[in-house]
This record gives structure tokens, C-alpha cells and sequence, in this order.
């Protein structure tokens, strides 16, 4: 359906591909994977006409229907999601655009000729009704309601939306439109687990021909069939899911430094003999053939190695074994009651991840916590000698854009030397030169990376973590993962990410109306227990 022959494509100084080539066959589902800055979404846009190749060609079937999403959306205002999502569905919006307008007009009394304008609507609700535009509107609402709308989102002006929202709307349109092909630059981002949940099935429901990039493991493994790796400028493909991509990597990563390991070892010999005897008129003949030979070999080049941060805990002071307990808490917004009652007492080691549907009181509950937010009544209590750390979506934009990535740890840590500041830094994906990159000009993922350094280089012995791999890249998140399996503090932490919660959690608190669930043992054994991945979906 789609080919890429032969591409290059330089952006600036880094050339993103040299004489790359790959295909997108119907029925495959392909996950993109690559360092960042490696040329995904360029790729993307290359495939979309966006931007041509330097040299090379994408070659696209015709009559193939191909539709996009990325995290670049635009903007929204002035109509329904419903509308919004339905006018993403190829002709048949274009025709019930038509059909709304035809019944606005025949319900206005100085409408002129009237017998025409009724003609006209038999032949476009024909028209209509042909293309399926009477289911549309349900399926419409039915992709909706999938990514977590309720019925007064989808009929509220999608201009009131926030932006997390509106990427939602945009990714219902490309589903509602069920093109031949679906380009997804990070549908994950974003969604809560009831709706990550939904979009797997949708798509694994899904006939076409699908290429998508993601941050998360557990979505790649149960949606791709084929992995494509962006690297040094190459297309390397791979049969299966992410998780056999993984293995076959480190495979051809050991069967490659054998190889190397191998000519070192013969050149090493042969380069030894050269030397001892190139003086020797009686080994003229040998030396000169063996300096022949080495010319002619081709060299193996050593295996490229992803560059892997890690990051250890320094130790952190210990607390008392009551860490936090909250008592017959109340809380409401306006009319809408979150808690009544609420009863939870967390212990020093325990890792409790919370769970909830949209507007279960996640946030707030982390916000109580943290006293970042008042109870209405009861009580919050930390425990003694606790020191409390916090993690919020909102401290990404408390950012001062002005001062430079180093700027901020150095502001955080004015004790800390410079060095212990730069290591700490470069764990964190900011090596070299990047520490003076100013605040404004960082993406979501550096923001994040930076909130996240800045809070565990004097590590607290509470960690209150809200979606704290939201923008994280796999290789990140698995560096955080085994960072915070080695943490000896209390963990209280929110994430819509199933490798994370299950590889750090060992209690989970589920939220409901009927008050808060516990299970002890963690997400796997919730999963287990309740035979559902997140409460939304509990029948």
C-alpha cells in the first residue's frame, strides 16, 4: 500500500535517513520506534506529502485513503465533539454538511422556492442515507464515549475543551473515518487506562493498514504485528510485537559484537605478524600478502549501543511507619461530591497506586495528600519525620522559561557542586550542551524529565507521583522503573501506564461511589482478583 524507496532526508545538519526503504503491506499494524529526534513524525509527514524527500520516493497506491493523527491538532471552536469528530468522515459529512443546511433553510419562512429546495433534500438525504449518514451520528458517539466523553462533552463546544481533550477529538476522527490507513503519531498520550484500553480493541479490531508511534510498552505489544527501528538513518524491520523486537535487538547486538570481536581478534594477529617480520627478507613474500589481505577485508563495524541513562536513589532519611492518614474526609467542587467519608491510612514502604474512573478524585486525593488542596472536613495528617515529594502535571509549567536547564537543578540545589549537578543531569537525558537549553524551548518529555531530576536529587521518603510518565519515552520510563525499584521510601503515584504499575506497585486503592477499594498485593494481583485492567471496565 505504501513503500519508501530509497529515501534520504536531512533536517539541518543530522541526516534523519540515507537511502532508506521500507513497506506498509494491508493488514499491517507497525510500530515506529527510535530515539527521540530520530525522524518519526518526519516520516510521518513524508508519507502524508507534508514534506518531500531529498532524494528517493514514497510510493502510495492509488486510490488509497490514508488518516493522520498527531499531537499537533489546531484549533477547535464552534461546534459539538460529535460535529467536530463527524466532520472528519470523508463524503458523508460533506453530505450531511449539505442536508443540515437544506433543513436550516426550508425551516426559514422567507425561504424562496420551496418545491426545489424539497427536491433537492429528497435527492441528498437518498444521497445520505446510501452512505450510512444515519448510523453516523451513533458510531460518532460511539468512538466518543470509547475515549471517555460523556453525553455533555460530546454535545459541549469543543472550544471549551482543554488540549489533552481536543487531541481526543481529533484521534475520534481519524477512527470514525476508518480510512485504508491510519497514521497515529502517539495516540497514548493523553488517555485515561479505560480508554488506552478501548483503543487497543478498536484497533486490533481494525482491517487496514496501520503504522503508529507510542511511549508505551503494554499498548505496542497488543496493537503491532511489526516493528520498523529508525537508526543511524537505516529502516530495519522486524516481525512481532515490541516485546520480540526487544529480544531480537539484543540478539543481533551480541551476534554483531561476536562478529567484531572475532576480525579484532584476526586482525590483531595478522597486523602482529606484519610487524614482526616486515624487516625480514625471507618473509617478504608472506608479509606482503598478508598486507594484500587485510586492504581487501571489509570491516566490521562494532554494534551501534543505544545510549542508557540510570539513576540511583542516594538514600533518603527514614520516616515514622505512619506516613499518611487521612480521616472522614469530605470534598466536593461546587455540586459534584468527590468524598464523603474517606478513610485511608498509608504505611511507610507500602507503593499505592490509585486507580479511578474520570473524576473518580485521582488528583485530588494526591492533592489532599500533599496539602496542595483542603479538605471540606476531616482530616489529613502526615506522619513523623516525613519528608514529602510531589510530582504534578502543573509543575511543568511552573517552569521559568528564562533560566536554563542547569540554572533550574543549580536553583533547586545552590549547596550542590557542579558536578554531582551534571551527572544528575545527564541521567536524565540532558548530556553535554543541552544543560543550557532554556526552559521555553524544552518539549513535554524534557519539562518532565527535568520536574522529575530537580525533585529526586535530595530524595524525600514520601513520593507523590501524578502520571509521572506522561511525555516519557520508553527508554526513560525504564530507567524510572528500575530507579524506583530501588527506593526505600512510600510511594502514592497515579499512572495510566500498565508496565509501571505493575513493576512498582504493591497496593492498590480503587475509587468508586460507594468509597474507596483496597487490595493489597498491587496491580497484577488487582488485575487478577477483579478480572479487569482498570474499575471502568468492571461489568
Amino acid at each position: 500500500m505504501i513503500r519508501l524507496d530509497n529515501i534520504s532526508k536531512q533536517n539541518g545538519h543530522q541526516l534523519l535517513y540515507i537511502e532508506a526503504s521500507a513497506s506498509l503491506l494491508r493488514g499491517e499494524k507497525i510500530g515506529l520506534v527510535g530515539p527521540n529526534g530520530a525522524g518519526k513524525s518526519t516520516l510521518f509527514r513524508m508519507i502524508t506529502g507534508q514534506e518531500p524527500p531529498d532524494d528517493g520516493q514514497v510510493l502510495i497506491d492509488r486510490g488509497v485513503t490514508i488518516g493522520f493523527f498527531s499531537q499537533d491538532v489546531g484549533e477547535m471552536a464552534g461546534r459539538s465533539a460529535a460535529a467536530e469528530v463527524m466532520d472528519g468522515a470523508g463524503d458523508v459529512s460533506t453530505v450531511a454538511a449539505e442536508l443540515h443546511a437544506l433543513e436550516a433553510a426550508m425551516a426559514d419562512p422567507e425561504t424562496e422556492d420551496f418545491d426545489a429546495l424539497i427536491e433537492r433534500f429528497g435527492e441528498v438525504q437518498a444521497r445520505f442515507e446510501s452512505l450510512g449518514g444515519y448510523a453516523l451520528e451513533s458510531r460518532a458517539r460511539e468512538v466518543l464515549a470509547g475515549l471517555g466523553f460523556s453525553q455533555e462533552m460530546m454535545d459541549g463546544d469543543v472550544g471549551a475543551l482543554s488540549g489533552g481533550w481536543k487531541m481526543r477529538v481529533a484521534l475520534g476522527r481519524i477512527l470514525l473515518m476508518r480510512p485504508d490507513v491510519m497514521l497515529l503519531d502517539e495516540p497514548s498520550n493523553h488517555l485515561d487506562l479505560e480508554s488506552l484500553i478501548w483503543l487497543e480493541q478498536f484497533l486490533a479490531g481494525f482491517e487496514g493498514a496501520l503504522m503508529l508511534t507510542s511511549h508505551d510498552r503494554e499498548f505496542m505489544n497488543r496493537v503491532i504485528n511489526k516493528v520498523i527501528e529508525i537508526d543511524g538513518g537505516t529502516l530495519t524491520a522486524y516481525s512481532g510485537d515490541y516485546e520480540f523486537y526487544e529480544q531480537q535487538r539484543v540478539l543481533m547486538e551480541r551476534q554483531m559484537q561476536a562478529q567484531f570481536d572475532r576480525q579484532q581478534a584476526m586482525l590483531a594477529k595478522e597486523i602482529k605478524f606484519i610487524e614482526r617480520f616486515k624487516a625480514r627478507a625471507s618473509h617478504a613474500s608472506q608479509v606482503q600478502s598478508r598486507v594484500k589481505k587485510l586492504e581487501k577485508i571489509d570491516r566490521v563495524e562494532p554494534p551501534k549501543r543505544r545510549q542508557s541513562v540510570s539513576f540511583e536513589f542516594p538514600p533518603a532519611p527514614r520516616s515514622g511507619e505512619d506516613v499518611v492518614n487521612l480521616k472522614g474526609v469530605h470534598k466536593r467542587y461546587g455540586n459534584r461530591v468527590i468524598y464523603e467519608g474517606l478513610d485511608v491510612l498509608i504505611r511507610r514502604k507500602e507503593r499505592c497506586c490509585v486507580l479511578g474512573t474520570n473524576g473518580a478524585g485521582k488528583s485530588t486525593l494526591l492533592r489532599l495528600v500533599t496539602g496542595t488542596t483542603d479538605p471540606d472536613d476531616g482530616s489529613v495528617a502526615l506522619g513523623g519525620s516525613v519528608k514529602l515529594g510531589y510530582f504534578a502535571q502543573h509543575a511543568m509549567e511552573l517552569l521559568d522559561g528564562d533560566r536554563t536547564v542547569f540554572e533550574t537543578l543549580e536553583d533547586a540545589h545552590p549547596r550542590a557542586n557542579q558536578g554531582a549537578l551534571r551527572t544528575l543531569a545527564g541521567c536524565f537525558g540532558f548530556s553535554g550542551d543541552e544543560v543550557e537549553k532554556k526552559c521555553r524551548v524544552l518539549s513535554g518529555g524534557e519539562k518532565a524529565r527535568l520536574v522529575m531530576a530537580r525533585m529526586l536529587f535530595d530524595p524525600p521518603n514520601f513520593l507523590v507521583l501524578d502520571e509521572p510518565t506522561n511525555h516519557l519515552d520508553i527508554a526513560t520510563k525504564e530507567m524510572l522503573i528500575a530507579a524506583l525499584a530501588q527506593y526505600e521510601g512510600t510511594m502514592l503515584f497515579v499512572s495510566h501506564d500498565r508496565h509501571f504499575l505493575a513493576a512498582l506497585s504493591n497496593r492498590v486503592l480503587e475509587l468508586t461511589p460507594e468509597g474507596v477499594h483496597q487490595y493489597g498485593g498491587g496491580y497484577t494481583e488487582y488485575v487478577a482478583r477483579t478480572g479487569q485492567e482498570a474499575p471502568g471496565l468492571r461489568s
